[in-house]
């Protein structure tokens, strides 16, 4: 009997030994090995598009680029404020990398640092060094995939060198326990590095992508990206005048810009690297010649809200209502919108951007004009309109609880004052004052229009329209600067007709031939700064245009008085009239008074990566 239960007893254990053995040895489900991600092709599809999403971060989210430039306003602030007035320091840079708690902050300002772009770049090189073991379906799916990488390789390193001017070129994952000390390379072999990058990105993708591939990179994205990283490096800020007078004294000017060379020779390059772009045959604007009942502000709303890809659309990034992690993250609608719709009124443009709309007849717009200030949203720019919500203009419908105030459902940014002006009776229900979110709400009298889709309420609803990174706009843009800074006739005359490509779309009159390199400088830039507003490329414009004293300043709103002698207890009248006609008047807005240094040309490394490598080289001036 005690043979017998020993044997049984043996046969449990060593079952329970094997049962065990084979536990151990399970994969965990939903978790993938470094080794496993290498063998499988649809593993590494996902790797890369992670470092997708990591390099384009969240242009959506509650703070965007534009708040940082001379666009919009933060309204929570969060250390945006501080920015803007030039301090960050390097162990601070106030708002840009404002932490809220979560482990990874997503704004849209957060990915374009040192440390997440170098992240990035690590992930493009373990890709590089798994290249062979992938087995890989078809040599198409390999060169597909190839290209992607060196694009994104080459868009995070753009991203470096646009922050920080020259930087370390790393070509190969670091593991533990190696020396990562490793001087900065110069500016001029960055932009190499960069260019070279994306000349094989060029051989290796294809032209257009469908279906589920929709967002990732083709050819005409490199070669839109190789054409930015020129037009950045022919710019003023990397000229050795330039750096002279920015950052007298610096001992490493090679980090910063050009030493030598013929900046003439620059533009020219990056005038070709545009026209490659132009050359493929495969992009035009969107509704370039608009029909003569066209409402054109409608077809520019038409276009920020289309999936995509229209025939402009270079590179888009695709949302689902489901992205993000947190309210952090992604929901346009509900973060720019007026607060008299529950919205939370954040990035609202100042008074600087809405001014620079032109009249419909070309004119500048100028508030010293009596009739123009009298009714200063009459015969603008059409992108004015697809851009900006203002006082009076009509919305979506009013959520339930509102509709008792505004069922006329227009925005209501002004205020009923008594007969001497000064006593307050009635604030507009999109204001501060306002019943409806008065803790949300923007300061300037303006919120943001464009991208945002008014058949959605934002309130239960995320928007998931796509944000454009790179169109067709922006490359006719690029190389009539460049045609401009080249700057002989033929060039000039080049120039125009691209600009006035942009006009006609936009239902403005041409600009006139024979203008001057100078007249055509202000037009051009006023074109970026209009046709591309909130996309993402006025901070940069800014930056290598070196004009950083002009851009932030002390900034202006526009309040709106509606005066009466009667007492009232609505914004307006039963019959939806307002209480006589509003009074605008430009002001100075003193929360939102910015300042300009020269070191924020450029970033501050942090003192951490200082402590780090110590064979990096500060930027001047921290």
């Amino acid at each position: 009997m005690k043979k017998i239960l020993y044997i049984l007893s043996v046969v449990f254990l060593t079952g329970i030994a094997s049962s065990c053995k084979d536990y151990l040895n399970t994969k965990p489900l939903g978790a993938y090995s470094d080794a496993d991600v290498w063998q499988d092709p649809s593993l590494v599809s996902t790797f890369i598009s992670d470092i997708y999403q990591n390099a384009l971060g969240w242009p959506y989210a509650i703070e965007r680029l534009a708040d940082y430039v001379d666009e919009s306003m933060f309204t929570p602030d969060w250390g945006a404020t501080n920015f803007n007035k030039s301090l960050m320091t390097q162990d601070d840079l106030m708002g840009w990398s404002y932490n809220w708690g979560l482990p990874d902050p997503t704004m849209d300002t957060y990915h374009f640092q040192w440390a997440p772009l170098y992240k990035n770049v690590r992930k493009c090189n373990l890709f590089f060094k798994h290249l062979s073991e992938i087995p890989w379906p078809d040599d198409a799916t390999r060169d597909r995939m190839t290209g992607e990488v060196y694009f994104l390789r080459a868009y995070n390193y753009h991203y470096l060198v646009a922050l920080y001017g020259g930087v370390p070129l790393i070509a190969k994952p670091y593991g533990l326990n190696e020396d990562y000390s490793i001087a900065r390379n110069t500016y001029e072999e960055c932009v190499n590095y960069i260019v070279g990058q994306l000349d094989t990105a060029a051989t290796l993708l294809p032209e257009t992508f469908s279906g589920k591939d929709l967002g990732r990179a083709t050819k005409g994205a490199a070669l839109t990206l190789k054409a930015r990283t020129l037009l950045y490096a022919a710019s003023d800020l990397h000229t050795s005048a330039s750096i002279s007078t920015y950052a007298s004294g610096f001992g490493n000017p090679e980090l910063l810009g050009y030493t030598g060379g013929s900046q003439t020779d620059r533009w020219a390059a990056a005038k070709a690297a545009e026209k490659a772009v132009m050359d493929l045959g495969i992009y035009d604007l969107y509704k370039p010649t608009p029909a003569p009942g066209d409402s054109v502000a409608q077809n520019f709303v038409d276009y920020f809200l289309s999936y995509g890809y229209e025939n402009e659309d270079i590179l888009l990034q695709y949302f689902t209502p489901k992205s993000g992690q947190s309210w952090s993250d992604y929901n346009p609608a509900l973060y720019s919108g007026p607060n008299g719709y529950h919205n939370w009124g954040n990035n609202t443009p100042i008074g600087e951007l809405v001014d620079e709309y032109e009249m419909k007849d070309g004119s500048a717009f100028d508030w010293t004009n009596p009739a123009e200030k009298a009714s200063p949203y009459t015969n603008r720019d059409a992108r004015f309109y697809s851009s900006i919500l203002y006082e009076g203009v009509g919305w979506r419908k009013r959520p339930t609880d509102v509709q008792g105030i505004d069922p006329w459902d227009r925005l209501q940014v002004g205020h009923v004052f008594k007969a001497d002006g000064t006593s307050q009776q009635i604030p507009g229900v999109d204001t501060r004052q306002g019943p409806i979110e008065d803790w949300n709400g923007g300061y300037t009298g303006y919120y943001m229009r464009k991208f945002m889709n008014p058949a959605i309420d934002p309130q239960y609803v995320k928007q998931d329209v796509p944000f454009r990174h790179m169109r067709y706009a922006e490359v006719l843009l690029s190389y009539a600067e460049a045609c401009i800074e080249i700057g002989d006739a033929g060039n000039l005359a080049d120039a125009t007709e691209k600009i006035n490509m942009i006009r006609t779309r936009a239902g403005q009159p041409p600009i006139a031939a024979g203008l001057s390199q100078a007249e055509l400088r202000t037009a051009v830039r006023h074109e970026r700064r209009i046709e591309l507003a909130f996309e993402s490329h006025r901070f940069w414009d800014v930056r290598r245009w070196v004009i950083g004293g002009d851009a932030y300043k002390q900034t202006h709103r526009v309040e709106v008085k509606y005066i009466t002698s009667q007492t009232v207890t609505n914004y307006r009248q039963p019959d939806g009239s307002t209480w006589g006609d509003p009074v605008y008047s430009k002001e100075v807005f003193g929360n939102d008074a910015r300042a300009w240094n020269n070191k924020c040309y450029f970033f501050p490394i942090m003192r951490d990566e200082m402590n780090k490598n110590t064979l990096l080289v500060q930027n001047p001036g921290y």
